[in-house]
This record gives C-alpha cells, structure tokens and sequence, in this order.
C-alpha cells in the first residue's frame, strides 16, 4: 500500500498563519487605501464644482476657485518629467550597460541611494539657494521643477536599474551576435523590454512630484493667476512659456494654506482634484506603456 505521507502534501501549522497573514497584509493596505480616498471624497466632494474647477480665486469676483494651481501642477509635472526621465534612463543604462564594476559605480550607486533619502526641506533649502539666489531664477516654476528634478532622479535611475537587470543575458548576447550594435540592442530589445518597471519609477515619480510641498514653498511659490490670452496666437504661446519663469503654486501648497487658514471643505475639495489628477495621469502613463511594449 502507497504510503499517503508521500503523495499528499502535509499543510504545517505555520504555513497556514504565514498564508493568513499574507491576505490579511493585503486585505489591510486595500482597506487602508480605500478608506483614505473613500474618506477624503466624503469631506471634499461636495467643494467641487464646475465653478470650482474654472476659475481662481477672488475676493472682487466672490469666487473661489482652483484652475490657476491646477494648471501650475500640471507644469510642474510636466517640466520635471522632461528633464529628469531622461536623465534617468540614461544613468541607468549607463551604469548597468556601459560602466565595469567596481569603486566608481558602487559610489555612484551609493550616492543615489543617499540622495533619495535626503529630507525634502533639505532640497528646498538647496534650490532656494542655487536656483534661486545663484542662478537668479527667483521664484518660479522653473525654480520648482529643477528641485524636484534632483529629488526624482534617484527613484527613476534606480527603478530603471532594476528594470534592466531583469532582462535576461540571452536577449543581449543574441542581439550582439546576430551583428546588432550595442545602442541598437539597448533601444530596440532592452529598453521595451523593461518598460514596466521604467513605467512604475516615472509613476513614483508623479507621486512625488504632486505630492510635494514642503520644498515648493521655498521655490515656486504660492501664485495662483492665470495668463491673459488675447487673439495674437504668438504672443499666446509667448506667454504659456513665459509662465515658466513666474510664481506658481501647486495644489497641494494650496491645500497647505487653506488647512492653515481653517477651510477644512476647501482643503479636502483640493485634495479629490489631486487624487483624481494622479489617477488619470498614471492611467494614461499605463496605457503608454502598453503601447510601448514590443508585440510577442
């Protein structure tokens, strides 16, 4: 007779607690997350309005109104993206494709590790300094957006790194020895096939760059105006790229100073805008990326 100690696999008390604690993690971060946003709805749904969400705020007009920070985020988004995800991929290929191992990129590694840890008031300070006093770029998006710059790029350089060295060593030694050059294989084979994780660092990113405040106040600003736009398309253009260099304060600097000033409905109003923002941003980035991936 078969011994069924061998063909039926025993369940161990512990494995059934380590199980059960696995979905109990799980079940508690979605609740968690869940309760977060169910709640801040709640609180802030009924602020939002169309009036709300078109126009700025104005003691003449009696209006109350978020467009001009929203636009302003956007910007900062934008802008930072721009500057720091290219910057980022390309550090990382660097480092995991072109640089040998050794002290250099150990450091490398390890500065950046360090640079993401750094307090974001400490780069507030940095900005106000450099971009602002060195630089002479005063109070501006630009100011704003170069700080954020240097507080992203440890996340995205790291996550691409970690994209890049889940791709198998076959991929890249059979491109190589089919003749393909070393940029071509990195373009065509690498890079599509790590666009998930280079997706989920610019996703982190855009966390970040929303949900940041406390570096803006010493760098962007708290301005809210909008530009003027007449018929003259040029000179309407000339002034979405002037708007670069002029304060500008984000939704979460507003939401800072209405919880300051006691508009708790206004303040949650704000923060419905912001996780709706953040949503569709990393839907759209998703879908992107989608778009990206090589057809198998």
């Amino acid at each position: 007779m078969r011994n069924p100690s061998i063909t039926v696999k025993r369940k161990h008390p512990i494995d059934t607690f380590l199980m059960g604690a696995i979905y109990l993690s799980a079940f508690l971060s979605v609740f968690l997350l869940l309760g977060i946003i169910g709640y801040v709805f709640v609180k802030g749904i009924g602020t939002v309005s169309l009036s709300f969400l078109t126009t700025v705020t104005s003691a003449l007009n009696q209006t109350v109104g978020i467009l001009g920070n929203i636009v302003n985020t956007l910007y900062m988004i934008v802008i930072t993206l721009l500057i720091a995800t290219p910057l980022g991929v390309g550090a990382a290929i660097y480092l995991n494709e072109y640089a040998k191992p050794g002290r250099l990129v150990s450091m490398i590694e390890f500065t950046t590790e360090t640079l993401s840890g750094i307090p974001s008031i400490i780069f507030g300070l940095f900005g106000m300094v450099f971009f602002w006093e060195t630089l002479g770029l005063g109070y501006s998006i630009l100011t704003g957006s170069l700080t954020l710059t240097l507080m992203v790029l440890p996340l995205i350089t790291r996550n691409t790194q970690e994209a890049l060295r889940t791709v198998p060593d076959s991929y890249r030694n059979g491109a190589l020895g089919m003749g393909a050059t070393k940029w071509y294989m990195i373009r065509t084979i690498l890079l599509p096939s790590s666009m998930s994780g280079i997706v989920t660092g610019v996703i982190l990113a855009i966390g970040r760059i929303v949900g940041e405040s406390a570096a803006l106040l010493f760098t962007a600003g708290s301005a809210y105006r909008l530009p003027r736009f007449t018929e003259d398309v040029a000179g309407n253009i000339g002034k979405c790229f002037g708007k670069i260099m002029e304060p500008g304060g984000t939704l979460t600097i507003e939401l800072y100073l209405r919880m300051q000033k006691g508009e708790y409905d206004v303040a949650f109003g704000v923060g419905c805008v912001l996780i709706v923002i953040v949503l569709c941003i990393n839907l759209l980035t998703k879908v992107a990326a989608n778009r990206l991936k090589p057809v198998k």
